[in-house]
């Protein structure tokens, strides 16, 4: 008989060997550092040993009546949800471009999050980021990063010398709560580029007079092309501007002189303009296959034998050099071009080698209603020129062809009733002669 055996310690030894279970799956290998406790085998916490086949296990829900704590906020976090009014500068703006005027720091990729999950809205209801605003209307933003560093650094006022304010005032020729006109000269570039130092953008900040906002370009001219120019005095009114020259509302006139006189007085030059290879896009030229839609009209105001002319141009188009280009494809280069008329776009005598291509009028609807209508006085080479070949000055604005009164005139009707009374006597003749002929 053999002696009993002694009580194992709890957790101490081996348990009985059993035989293996039976299965066609392979037992996963023990990890290293496990321990075999009651016949089970511990995980090692560093070492996932559940076999790729296995069921993935989803975590159980935390019981209602012991909610998760709120966890502390992480830094550079606000957890305030912001409201924001729509100020009438931003009437009609998408509201993506809202964020980007208003809160920089905030991605189009977090909007659109934002849009996603119903926590952007505008006045209560979801919003989208191509959604447009209205003035009034309430936008919630939710909490945000907070800013740390402004992603647009602030712009800082250019320091002007009173000549140069005095220089940039006195170009203004039109001012009103919305909008500039300014008659630019010629030589002063619109904007700064490759060894251009001096333009009208550097000069914008004299022209702010009683706001704190810098007027904006919204369109521009080239370098020795003079006159009229709009500038947008709000964000509101840039839009408003920027919208009416993309859809070709707005009017544009401009006073040219130009070698020899077209056979047509008035027409229409239609040809596609692309970049011209090799030139760095700084020169353009007629591309038939690859150019882009191009439409000019052309008036002559008058004309100095066959050796020049005085001409109106209007673009229906807005690309780059388009008149200059035109003008020069049609055989009629503008007098001063040697870029795109050669030595041929000069004349001989008193004639100044500047160019001679002036933006006389600008005529655009106005964002607060009516129109802003505007004339550019000539500069003082052109006038000289027009003078030195007899032509005469007040004669250059021509209307626009909605502005000629196509009503008909008191003479006009006198002439058509007239007419009509003719036709009655000619039918009341007939008739008579009708009678007699029956009996």
């Amino acid at each position: 008989m053999k002696p009993p055996s002694k009580p194992r310690k709890p957790g101490g030894g081996r348990p009985p060997a059993k035989p293996p279970a039976k299965s066609s799956a392979k037992s996963p290998a023990k990890s290293p550092g496990s321990r075999a406790r009651g016949g089970v085998v511990a995980k090692s916490r560093k070492a996932d040993a559940r076999p790729a086949s296995a069921p993935a296990v989803k975590p159980v829900a935390p019981a209602k009546s012991a909610p998760k704590p709120a966890s502390s906020p992480k830094a550079g976090l606000s957890l305030d949800v912001r409201q924001f009014t729509v100020a009438p500068d931003d009437e009609g703006i998408r509201l993506d471009r809202w964020f980007k005027r208003h809160l920089p720091d905030v991605s189009f990729a977090l909007v659109s999050r934002w849009s996603r999950t119903g926590q952007l809205r505008v006045d209560g209801a979801r919003a989208a980021p191509g959604d447009r605003i209205e003035v009034g209307q309430t936008i919630r933003v939710p909490p945000a990063e907070a800013k740390v560093e402004s992603a647009k650094p602030q712009r800082v006022r250019t320091i002007l010398t009173p000549d140069q304010e005095a220089y940039a005032q006195d170009m203004v020729i039109h001012r009103d709560p919305q909008a500039l006109v300014v008659n630019k000269p010629a030589g002063l570039a619109t904007q700064g580029g490759t060894k251009t130092a001096e333009h009208l953008d550097g000069l914008l900040d004299a022209l702010c007079f009683e706001r704190d906002e810098r007027p904006k370009l919204v369109h521009r001219l080239d370098k020795d092309t003079s006159g009229a120019l709009l500038l947008a005095r709000s964000a509101r009114s840039a839009a408003f501007f920027a919208k009416s020259f993309s859809s070709r509302t707005a009017r544009k006139v401009y006073w040219a002189l130009v070698i020899g006189v077209p056979s047509i007085e008035d027409g229409i030059v239609d040809l596609p303009l692309a970049k011209q290879p090799g030139t760095g896009g700084e020169k353009m030229h007629v591309d038939e296959k690859e150019g882009l839609p191009s439409r000019s009209r052309y008036r002559v105001i008058e004309r100095a034998g066959n050796r020049a002319c005085w001409v109106e141009l209007q673009p229906y188009t807005g690309r780059t050099h388009q008149l200059r280009v035109h003008m020069a494809a049609i055989g009629h280069p503008i007098v001063g071009d040697g870029k795109y008329g050669g030595k041929d776009a000069f004349l001989s005598g008193t004639i100044s080698r500047k160019m001679h291509l002036h933006a006389r009028r600008i005529r655009i609807d106005h964002p607060d209603g009516g129109m802003v209508d505007v004339r550019a006085e000539l500069p003082r080479h052109f006038h000289e020129s027009l003078l030195d070949l007899g032509f005469d000055p007040t004669k250059g604005d021509l209307p626009l062809d909605e502005e000629i009164d196509t009503r008909p005139t008191r003479e006009d009707e006198k002439k058509r009733a007239r007419a009509h009374a003719k036709q009655v006597r000619k039918g009341r003749r007939g008739e008579r002669r009708s009678r007699g002929g029956d009996h």
